[in-house]
């Protein structure tokens, strides 16, 4: 499964914007972004849709985030974690 290409990212672009509004966020390169000093959060791509992988307290937990459902529960998943 590859990092998710430009092409890849306009396609979740509603998804970043919605991630860029969150505290605490850093998006140091498209798609990429850090929590503190620490990477946090990138997309892949692959025939079966988009994944993001997140750094939670247990490790990297990678979510599907193709659907409007995926996406507002990875959103909810991803702000849990900023609060933790």
């Amino acid at each position: 499964m590859k990092h998710a290409t430009d092409i890849a990212l306009d396609g979740l672009a509603p998804l970043l914007v919605r991630l860029r509004a969150l505290e605490g966020l850093t998006e140091r390169k498209r798609g990429v972004f850090y929590r503190r000093s620490q990477a946090f959060l990138h997309f892949h791509e692959d025939p079966a849709g988009f994944f993001a992988d997140l750094r939670t307290a247990a490790g990297w937990l990678r979510l599907p985030v193709t659907t409007v459902r995926e996406r507002n529960a990875f959103l909810k998943t991803a702000a849990g974690e900023l609060k933790r």
